[in-house]
């Protein structure tokens, strides 16, 4: 069972992000924190289920809790915040920068078996967990099997 959203443009966006960026340091005189803040990068999320659960951890490390924002409409959560360039470092002393910094945003169509009554979201060490319980008829029963005739005879004495 898939509750991601697949978005076919998704390698597309990335990569023409990545031409963007090749040919805007080549050739535009922007400056080094404005190249840096101005991408979009996408959080890794781990969705895994339990028979009482869907569990999605989004890894958001060195972004603070008040700049994410979680909603559920139409059977559709969405994730979105912004991780900030911290300004107290000059750029010039920067001997790499690897970490995506800029505005993130990531949706997933939930199925009809999600509670919307009952999410929960926590924040810790970077990390991002929402819980989707999910409703009570949608948890796996067991169902006895009767055997042969014995079954039957119970049927025809209830009757």
């Amino acid at each position: 069972m898939a509750i991601a959203r697949w978005d076919p443009f998704q390698e597309l966006n990335l990569i023409t992000n990545r031409m963007n960026r090749l040919f805007q340091g080549a050739y535009s005189p922007a400056s080094a924190e404005e190249n840096l803040t101005t991408t979009t990068f996408v959080p890794p999320v781990d969705i895994y289920e339990d028979e009482h659960n869907i569990t999605l951890k989004v890894e958001v490390p060195g972004i603070d809790q008040k700049d994410v924002d979680v909603r559920l409409e139409n059977n559709t959560l969405t994730v979105r915040g912004e991780r900030k360039f911290e300004k107290e470092e000059k750029e010039e002393n920067f001997h790499r920068v690897e970490r995506r910094y800029g505005s993130f945003y990531r949706a997933f169509t939930l199925p009809n078996t999600v509670d919307t009554d009952s999410v929960t979201a926590d924040y810790d060490s970077g990390v991002l967990r929402i819980k989707l319980a999910k409703k009570a008829e949608a948890k796996p029963k067991q169902i006895k099997i009767g055997i042969g005739q014995k079954t039957l005879e119970a049927k025809g004495k209830a009757a």
